[in-house]
């Protein structure tokens, strides 16, 4: 007798009770045994007996926050494998700062692939369905197993987290505020509206976003049937809501009528990912990363350089990348296909010779800042399954320590080389170098190369005005070792401007005036001229900026002050770590920094968060 069962949800909350529905192809009785094992830990959490089509488990308080398997036997063959029912159990409350989904609704529209009218696979048969019921056996992850390595490797790596299904995110919001960071893990292709508005709301007030997952919110469903019945046209001439309300038909999230690209959400799209299906899906274990940002926190610990390959296996049958181009041998995301401007990659897989084998294309993992969350995106579905090898282990680790609490700090954004001044303009960064050189790049969170653009001669300190006034054009302003204040020209060279407060070595505008330090006192320079007055102390000053009408000062003691920019006395309001840095500028809400021996980083002009 062959048992088929399913579960009246993907996931119900310790304490609560789970119903099961069960049918047979015999006449005999519908009798049998069921085993409940945790999938995480791979151990038995229960064994029991069904009698009859309903069978109810009253999931204990104690029970971990897991994913879950019930398989259903009926007895009468010891060789019969079972019916299995996967489900997750949610934490009654948060255990965990990190909450982990599972991808049902992709399990789902994977089940019964390729049989006509039961699956919304495969991808363009005519004969494929339009709509698949949860009220069903099956829904339980493919034969790759694209999660569980990931979810065997978390508990034994130090990881406690809190579990849940991927339609728990539908109208999820109340969920998510009990969490720092959601995880995406393996293939979670299928999003709804509902599941997509909770996350990226989630992201943007402040939550964080860690995706080991490839071909990431590829497809837009709608569910109906009170949740039990999952639609997917993939096609907006045969979706009735394309003429009605054409943001929630159900064709790719960044095809029209939806024009919702994904890459908004997560940096990357499958758009520009690659594949490789069937008899080929071996060529993944082929393939490996190539650092391209050897210094950022993500590979902190690795011992990785720039052009070192990792991650081999990492590469699953199907990545995700945002379009980039090559800006003197780094890579810079161009925002074409929706990718934000604080995508940052960090990695890339070079796979268009994919093409023979199902879709070329790249791999880009990456970092972002969505809103006052954080976004990583590994862009691979094999990433959980190759957490054996050391750099993917320890990256894992760095994601997940990061963005499990709040997200203090300098962030790194490329080399300095100790330059001695840095300035903004017109989205340029400008750097006085130790040699009298000129350096530029732009500001931008990739560890884009410094060009030379210049000379500084005796520059030590640097300022750019927001707006032009009377006697002040927009321009590069400097402080000279020898005490003069000065401007670069549109030709490149310097005119002085006269002569500066003595010893000042640090400069800033803001509101038309200037202001300057000489370590002890703060000097003004009216915006209309005039000459330098002292206005207030300075105490500890070893290097001074202006952003946003404020000051802002690094100090002795290594910590970044701010005060208003009045020509009178003024208290200083301590901000933040200064993070070693002795050179700052500041532009578009964050400060811009570094020192000797130092990378150059950036952090918001603002507070650190409450550690709470």
């Amino acid at each position: 007798m062959t048992v088929y069962a399913y579960a009246e949800s993907t996931s119900r909350a310790q304490g609560e009770r789970l119903a099961f529905h069960l049918a047979h192809t015999s006449r005999a009785p519908l009798q049998g045994l069921v085993r409940v094992e945790d999938v995480a830990s791979g151990r038995g959490v229960l064994d029991a007996e069904f009698d009859g089509p309903l069978w109810n488990l009253d999931i204990p308080a104690e029970w971990a926050s897991s994913l879950y398997r019930a398989v259903f036997t009926s007895g009468e063959d010891s060789g019969e494998d079972g019916c299995e029912v996967y489900f997750a159990v949610r934490a009654a409350r948060p255990s965990s700062p990190i909450l982990l989904s599972i991808p049902f609704p992709t399990w789902q529209a994977y089940n019964r692939a390729g049989i006509p009218g039961e699956s919304l696979y495969w991808s363009e048969e005519p004969t494929r369905a339009a709509r698949v019921s949860f009220d069903r056996p099956g829904g339980g992850p493919p034969p790759e197993r694209w999660e569980e390595g990931m979810i065997r490797w978390l508990g034994p790596a130090g990881y406690r987290v809190d579990y849940c299904s991927g339609l728990d995110l539908h109208e999820g919001g109340e969920l998510l505020s009990g969490y720092r960071l959601l995880v995406v893990n393996g293939h979670d292709e299928y999003w709804s509206a509902g599941m997509r508005d909770a996350v990226e709301e989630f992201v943007r007030r402040g939550g964080n976003l860690a995706v080991f997952s490839g071909n990431t919110c590829w497809w837009q469903f709608r569910l109906e049937d009170g949740g039990r019945t999952m639609v997917c046209h993939r096609d907006a001439v045969s979706d009735p809501l394309s003429a009605v309300e054409p943001g929630l038909t159900t064709v790719e999230w960044s095809g029209s009528p939806v024009d919702r690209p994904e890459n908004a959400m997560i940096g990357v799209s499958f758009r520009r990912g690659a594949g490789t299906w069937g008899p080929y899906m071996q060529r993944m274990h082929d393939e490996s990363y190539v650092v391209r940002f050897p210094e950022h926190w993500a590979f902190a610990g690795t011992g990785l350089g720039e052009g070192d390959k990792f991650g081999q296996g990492a590469i699953g049958y199907e990545t995700d990348a945002c379009d980039f181009t090559e800006v003197d041998g780094v890579p810079l995301a161009t925002g074409r296909d929706g990718t934000p401007p604080s995508f940052v990659i960090l990695a890339t897989a070079d796979l268009r010779h994919w093409h023979r084998y199902g879709q070329g294309g790249m791999a880009t993992m990456g970092v972002m800042r969505l809103g006052a969350g954080t976004v990583f995106n590994a862009a691979t579905v094999n990433w959980g399954n190759a957490l054996h090898t050391p750099a993917v282990d320890r990256i894992t680790r760095n994601v997940l320590d990061r963005l499990s609490a709040p997200v203090r700090g300098w962030e790194v954004i490329g080399t300095a080389d100790s330059p001695r001044a840095l300035a903004v303009l017109d989205s340029t960064l400008y750097a006085a170098g130790r040699d009298g050189s000129l350096l530029a790049r732009e500001v931008s969170g990739q560890n884009l190369r410094w060009r030379h653009v210049g000379t500084t001669p005796g520059v030590i300190a640097l300022a750019v005005p927001r707006e032009a006034t009377v006697v002040r054009p927009i321009g590069l302003y400097g402080l000279t070792e020898d005490g003069r204040l000065v401007l670069r020209e549109p030709d490149g060279s310097w005119t002085s401007l006269g002569q500066a407060p003595p010893g000042a070595d640090g400069l800033a505008t803001t509101n038309g005036a200037m202001f300057a330090s000489t370590g002890e006192t703060l000097w003004h320079l009216p915006a209309d001229g005039g000459s330098w007055t002292p206005v207030d102390t300075a105490p500890g000053v070893v290097t001074l900026t202006a952003a946003n009408g404020r000051l802002y000062a690094v100090d002795a003691a290594g910590r970044v002050r701010t005060r208003l920019p009045l020509a009178a006395a003024e208290p200083w309001t301590d901000l933040c770590d200064a993070g070693g840095t002795t050179v700052l500028t500041a532009h578009a809400g964050r400060l811009i920094g570094t020192a000797a021996d130092r990378p150059l980083s950036w952090r918001p002009c603002a507070p650190d968060p409450d550690p709470a």
